[in-house]
């Protein structure tokens, strides 16, 4: 069967790469807007799951990987910053707080219609940094596309004490411990 990434996000198509699987990637067009009382959890499910549904409607023969991030942080969600100055005002928030990234995660079968569909946490501490600190990891990683204003795997990892979690793929908006699983559960052997 086809495999298909229903992203556009090259973050995730990089770290789907990893497994050497060819793969497709068509962007859904959905409302990403959160449902009233609707928890982090709930949100990145339902969207990981509308994402897959969408793409699906174009691939009849398919196994379709829908993703979604929330960044979470005393219980607001953050979202990708798009200027700098957004992205001081999140990092300064989240100065010496742990930030919770909740990672949504569907793999659709679109001939059988069947479906797994899961949520990854993932925790980051971060250190207390002054503005300037701040000013200069925004101007070198230029995180502006990113939920929480960091990229991990650049310089991002500078502002961080500690990071806890199972899989740190899902830290980037794909976990490919739990996807592989799925995969494996469809017949997809990756090794």
């Amino acid at each position: 069967m086809q495999l298909i990434l229903a992203s556009s996000s090259r973050y995730r198509k990089e770290l789907l790469q990893r497994l050497h699987l060819p793969f497709e990637c068509c962007s859904p067009d959905i409302d990403e807007t959160p449902r009233p009382n609707e928890t982090p959890e709930q949100l990145v499910k339902r969207l990981s799951l509308e994402k897959a549904s969408k793409v699906a409607e174009e691939f009849p023969n398919a196994l379709i990987i829908g993703s979604d991030q929330a960044a979470v942080l005393n219980h607001d969600i953050l979202g990708k910053p798009g200027s700098a100055k957004k992205a001081l005002q999140q990092l300064r928030h989240a100065n010496g707080l742990t930030l919770q990234l909740m990672t949504g995660l569907c793999l659709l079968n679109s001939q059988t219609k069947h479906y797994q569909l899961d949520m990854t946490p993932f925790g980051v501490t971060f250190r207390n940094l002054s503005d300037e600190a701040l000013k200069h990891y925004i101007e070198r990683d230029m995180p502006l596309d990113c939920a929480g204003s960091f990229k991990w795997e650049q310089l991002g990892i500078a502002l961080f004490s500690k990071m806890s979690g199972n899989d740190v793929t899902a830290l980037q908006g794909l976990p490919l411990i739990r996807l592989i699983d799925m995969l494996e559960a469809e017949g997809v052997k990756v090794l």
